[in-house]
């Protein structure tokens, strides 16, 4: 079983200065929604990281036991040692059955969560001197759970889920994004968010089984201003472009 996390499409198509073109989504999924709400939480600046648990017994007569593994985004990640000792002291003791009562021998859950912090991106303005995690997804086997299902999760750990701003169409994110927004997590309380991650909120589906996710990046919108200023502009979109 793959448990690896999607990568996320950008909202938009960039062009060959690799600056976005603010009209041109990167998928038709984008343009067919873009007028329903979707669900719109802070985008934190860390490292992705998998807590995978499996539940299973040898026998069937036998109680029903957790085995769990922490990793990064990929199988070959490497995580920071300083991050890699905070995570074991959040979830080295823990009673996985405990948070999970009702699993069955076979079950497999994956912790989705971004660690953050001091010397991991620029994340000594969310923490100065310490680490994180902050969960953002859980899944059960093939089952993705909602928002609700995971703030119940992380409320039984004690650990922080990204911030949920609000359920906006992506015209109206795109504008939040454009005008800026403070971090609702950081420390330093002048530190500017890095944008949002938009959700469909009942988990819709591209063609190939992928949730329909994207993101939109603050830092985006300054390059734009800064390249070609309040424009519009005519802009080629780079074929080359991985979304």
């Amino acid at each position: 079983m793959n448990t690896e996390y999607q990568k996320i499409n950008t909202l938009f198509m960039r062009d060959e200065n690799n600056i976005i073109i603010p009209d041109m989504f990167t998928c038709p999924e984008f343009e067919y929604l873009k007028d329903l709400k979707w669900e719109a939480t802070e985008k934190i600046d860390g490292t992705n990281i998998r807590v995978e648990l499996y539940f299973g017994a040898q026998y069937d007569d036998e109680p029903i036991e957790c085995r769990m593994k922490i990793k990064g985004r990929t199988e070959a990640a490497q995580l920071p040692t300083h991050l890699t000792m905070k995570l074991d002291s959040l979830f080295g003791q823990i009673n996985w059955l405990e948070i999970f009562p009702t699993v069955i021998a076979g079950t497999t859950v994956v912790l989705y969560g971004e660690g953050y912090g001091a010397k991991i991106q620029k994340g000594g303005n969310y923490i100065k001197n310490d680490v994180g995690f902050i969960l953002f997804d859980v899944k059960v086997n093939n089952w993705w759970l909602n928002r609700e299902a995971c703030q119940d999760i992380a409320s039984k750990l004690n650990i922080p889920i990204v911030p949920f701003i609000g359920y906006m169409t992506l015209p109206e994110a795109i504008e939040y994004v454009k005008a800026g927004f403070k971090s609702v997590i950081a420390e330093n309380k002048d530190y500017d968010a890095e944008g949002l991650v938009l959700k469909t909120p009942h988990g819709l589906q591209f063609r190939n089984g992928e949730r329909i996710i994207t993101k939109i990046k603050t830092v985006d919108f300054r390059k734009y201003k800064n390249k070609y200023g309040d424009g519009p502009v005519e802009q080629k979109p780079n074929p080359h472009y991985n979304k």
